[in-house]
C-alpha cells in the first residue's frame, strides 16, 4: 500500500460489504454497491490498475434458522439469494470483476489458512464459557434454541432472556428446567472451550493504522472511541453446523465475521486465477508473506465500521498481509424522511425499481451524487424526479442532444474545425475537478464535474447561437466543433456514475474505442460522422410521481394491516389461553414511596440522542446494539428493542439517553449508557421539538 496520488504503480482492489444471503436487495443496499462501482471506474479513468470484487455472505445463525423454517438446507437457502444477487447487480450496471460467496472452496481454504497463521503467531487462545447442551442428541444448543422458566419471575423464558415475563437478560445456565427447542429433550449447561482472537494485543498497531487510514472521517473517528475505551478480545467460534469449520475442530465453526471479510481476498484470488497473474496479481494486492501490498479500498455501510477498521485490519496485520488504504462508510437511506423498513415495506426494492421501467443509471446518479459519501440520504420520488429532470434531462441530455442534432443536420456529424482554447481549457478544468474528487474518494463531486461541464456547454451554445450564424461557415463550424468536444468529455467523466448512458453518447458521437476503458485524456478524443441522435433521457412527469407515491403508501399500509392482523391473532390466542389470569387494562405499576433529593437528580446526565444505526445481537432474542449520537460523541448502547421495534427503521430517531450510567457488558457487547423507554412495549422517549443531540435534559 502507498499513500501516493492515484494512479500508483501498485494494483488496486475495490470491495463493498458483502450482501447477506437472507433477503432481497433494496436501494439502501444499492447505494454502497453503485458507489463502490463508481470508485473503481473512476480509478481506472485515472489510469490506475484496479479490480472490483465482492461476494455473498452465506453463513451465520439467521440463515440457519430461516432455512430450517423453509424446510431446506442452509446451503440451498443461501445459494438461492446468492444467485439472485448475481443476476440483479448487472441490471444496475454494477460490474464486478469477480463475484463469489463465502461458502465456496476458495474462501474455506483461505479462511483456514488465516486462522492457522493467527494461531502460529500466538494470537488465538482458548477460554471456557457455558454452553447449552442436548445430552440425548449429544449436540450444543445456541441460547435461542433453549426454553425454560425464568428464575426471577417464574414465567416462560428463552435461554438468554425472559421474553414473556420480566424481560431480564439471562446469563448461560440461569434458566430453570431448560429444554431443547429442537428435540424437546431436557437441556443442560456445560463448560465448553471456545477460541478467542487476542485483538487487544494489537491496540497500538490499530491506533497507528487509523492515523494512516484514508476514506471517510466516520471510519477513522468512531474506532478511536473503542480503542480509548479498551478493546475486548473476540470469540471467533460458534456451536453450529453451518459455517467454515475451525481447523482441527469438527464441532466448531468460525464466527461469520472471520470468513466474511476473507472473501475479499478469496474473490480477488479467483479473479487473478481467471485472468492470469501477469494481468492482475492477487498476492501482490494483499501483500502475502509481508509484501507491501496494493491499494485496498473498502466501501461499507456505517453499521459495520468496527469490523472493517478494528477486527479486519487486526487479522490482516497478524497474518502478515497488507492493510487497507481506505475505508469509505456510507450513510443510511431513508424513505420520505422515515427510516427504511423492510418489515413495514417502506423500501424501494431493486426489482421493484426496474419493474417501474426506469433506467438503472438514473438511480445510480441519484444515489451517488445526491449527498456526500457519509451523509444520510433521503429518497423521495419527487426529489428523484427533480434530479433526473433538472440535471440529467435539462442539463446533460439537453446539451448533448441539441449539439448533436445541429451537427448532424448541418455537417453530417463533426465539422472539420479546431477546438477553441477556451473550450479546451474548460475541459481540462473539468478533468482536474474530477481527478481531485477521485483522490478524495468523492464520487459526488466526481459526478458533478461532468454535469457542470455540460452546464458550461449549454451556456456556451446559448451565448454563441450557431443557428444565427451563416450555415456552413467556419464560425458556425467552430462553435459546433467546440460543443461536440464538450459532449465527448462529458461522456468520459460521466461514465463512472452513468456507464450505460455514457456508452450511448460515445457511440452516437462515433468516437473510436471503448468509453469504459477510456482514461481522462480521452476527453480530447475526436468524434466522427453521425446521424441525428436519440434523446438521452426521458422526463418524469408529475402524474407519474403521484402514481409512485400512491403505490408506496398503499404497500406500507398493507404491510401495517398485515402486522396488525398478526398481532390481533396472537392476542386472541393469548386471551384464550390466559382468560383466568387476565389483568385489568387499567392496572399500572404503583408509584414508589421512596423519594430522591434534587441533588441526586442533578447527578443524572440525561441527554438527547439520535440513533445512527441499530442491529440485532447474535444469539440474543431481545438485545440490539445501537450507535447513538449524543453530541460530544457517538456511544454504543445495548437495548432490549430487538423484538419490539423494527431495527431497520430506528436510524434517525431522537431518543433520551442516560449518559452517565456505568458501563456494562451484555452478550459480550459493551453498553455505554441507557436509552429510556416506557412500558413493556419499549415506547421510546423522544423530544417534541428539534433539540440537537447532546442537549441536556433538565
Amino acid at each position: 500500500m502507498s499513500h501516493e496520488e492515484f494512479p500508483t504503480d501498485r494494483p488496486a482492489v475495490v470491495t463493498c460489504g458483502l450482501p447477506y444471503a437472507n433477503g432481497d436487495l433494496h436501494i439502501g443496499h444499492l447505494r454502497g454497491y453503485t458507489a463502490a462501482d463508481a470508485v473503481n471506474r473512476s480509478l481506472k479513468k485515472l489510469g490506475q490498475q484496479s479490480a472490483y470484487v465482492c461476494g455473498s455472505d452465506m453463513h451465520g445463525t439467521p440463515v440457519a434458522l430461516n432455512s430450517a423454517k423453509e424446510g431446506v438446507s442452509p446451503e440451498e437457502y443461501a445459494m438461492e439469494y446468492h444467485e439472485k444477487f448475481a443476476e440483479t447487480f448487472p441490471k444496475f450496471n454494477v460490474e464486478f470483476d469477480n463475484y463469489g460467496h463465502t461458502h465456496d472452496a476458495t474462501n474455506a481454504e483461505l479462511t483456514r489458512e488465516f486462522v492457522e497463521r493467527l494461531e502460529a503467531e500466538g494470537y488465538v487462545y482458548e477460554d471456557e464459557i457455558l454452553v447449552a447442551w442436548d445430552p440425548e442428541e449429544g449436540q450444543p444448543l445456541p441460547d435461542r434454541y433453549v426454553e425454560g422458566t425464568c428464575p426471577y419471575c417464574g414465567e416462560h423464558a428463552r435461554g438468554d432472556e425472559c421474553d414473556e415475563g420480566c424481560g431480564r437478560h439471562l446469563e448461560p445456565g440461569e434458566i430453570e428446567d431448560p429444554v431443547s427447542t429442537l428435540t424437546g429433550n431436557p437441556a443442560e449447561y456445560r463448560e465448553r472451550e471456545h477460541k478467542y482472537f487476542a485483538v487487544s494485543e494489537l491496540t497500538d498497531y490499530l491506533s497507528g493504522f487509523l492515523d494512516r487510514l484514508e476514506g471517510t472521517s466516520n471510519a477513522r473517528n468512531q474506532p478511536r472511541e473503542w480503542l480509548e475505551e479498551g478493546l475486548q478480545d473476540w470469540c471467533i467460534t460458534r456451536d453450529m453446523d453451518w459455517g467454515v469449520d475451525y481447523p482441527g475442530e469438527e464441532d466448531l465453526v468460525l464466527y461469520v465475521w472471520v470468513d466474511a471479510p476473507i472473501e475479499y481476498v478469496s474473490s480477488t484470488k479467483q479473479y487473478s486465477e481467471r485472468v492470469g497473474a501477469d494481468e492482475y496479481d492477487w498476492e501482490e494486492v494483499w501483500g502475502r508473506d509481508g509484501g507491501d501490498g496494493g491499494e485496498i479500498v473498502h466501501v461499507i455501510g456505517r453499521d459495520i465500521i468496527q469490523h472493517h477498521t478494528v477486527f479486519w485490519p487486526a487479522m490482516l496485520h497478524a497474518t502478515g498481509h497488507a492493510e487497507p488504504r481506505a475505508v469509505c462508510a456510507t450513510g443510511f437511506i431513508t424513505i420520505d424522511g422515515k427510516g427504511l423498513s423492510t418489515s413495514r415495506n417502506r423500501a424501494i426494492w431493486a426489482e421493484e425499481y426496474l419493474d417501474e421501467g426506469f433506467h438503472p443509471d438514473l438511480l445510480r446518479y441519484y444515489l451517488t451524487t445526491m449527498g456526500g459519501f457519509q451523509q444520510d440520504l433521503d429518497f423521495t420520488w419527487e426529489r428523484f424526479q427533480e434530479r433526473v429532470n433538472g440535471e440529467l434531462v435539462g442539463t446533460v441530455g439537453n446539451f448533448v442532444y441539441r449539439s448533436m442534432l445541429f451537427a448532424a443536420r448541418n455537417f453530417d456529424g463533426t465539422p472539420d474545425a479546431p477546438v477553441s482554447d477556451e473550450v479546451a481549457d474548460r475541459i481540462d478544468e473539468a478533468v482536474a475537478e474530477f481527478e481531485a474528487a477521485v483522490q478524495e474518494y468523492d464520487v459526488r463531486n466526481a459526478g458533478d464535474a461532468a454535469v457542470d461541464l455540460a452546464r458550461f456547454g449549454n451556456e456556451y451554445i446559448q451565448q454563441h447561437e450557431p443557428w444565427q450564424l451563416e450555415d456552413g461557415s467556419d464560425e458556425q463550424a467552430g462553435v459546433i466543433r467546440d460543443c461536440l468536444q464538450v459532449a465527448t468529455a462529458v461522456a468520459v467523466l460521466l461514465e463512472p456514475v452513468c456507464p450505460e448512458k455514457a456508452e450511448t453518447v460515445w457511440a452516437q458521437l462515433s468516437v473510436g474505442g471503448d468509453v469504459h476503458a477510456a482514461e481522462t485524456d480521452a476527453v480530447h478524443a475526436e468524434p466522427g460522422a453521425f446521424e441525428e441522435p436519440d434523446e438521452l433521457f426521458e422526463k418524469i412527469e408529475d402524474e407519474r410521481v403521484e402514481e409512485l407515491d400512491e403505490t408506496l403508501d398503499a404497500k406500507i399500509e398493507a404491510a401495517a394491516a398485515d402486522a396488525a392482523n398478526d398481532e390481533a391473532d396472537e392476542d386472541d390466542e393469548t386471551d384464550a389461553e390466559d382468560a383466568d389470569t387476565e389483568m385489568d387494562a387499567s392496572d399500572i405499576e404503583p408509584l414508589t414511596d421512596e423519594r430522591i433529593d434534587y441533588e441526586t437528580f442533578q447527578s443524572l446526565d440525561i441527554r438527547v440522542g439520535r440513533i445512527e444505526s441499530a442491529e440485532g445481537i447474535e444469539g440474543a432474542d431481545k438485545l440490539a446494539r445501537l450507535e447513538v449520537d449524543i453530541g460530544a460523541e457517538t456511544r454504543q448502547i445495548v437495548a432490549g428493542l430487538k423484538q419490539l421495534h423494527d431495527l431497520d427503521g430506528l436510524a434517525g430517531e431522537k431518543v433520551i439517553v442516560l449518559a452517565n450510567l456505568e458501563q456494562a457488558e451484555l452478550f459480550g457487547v459493551e453498553s455505554n449508557g441507557m436509552v429510556l423507554a416506557a412500558g413493556d412495549e419499549a415506547d421510546l422517549l423522544t423530544t417534541k421539538g428539534d433539540a440537537k443531540p447532546g442537549t441536556k435534559v433538565l
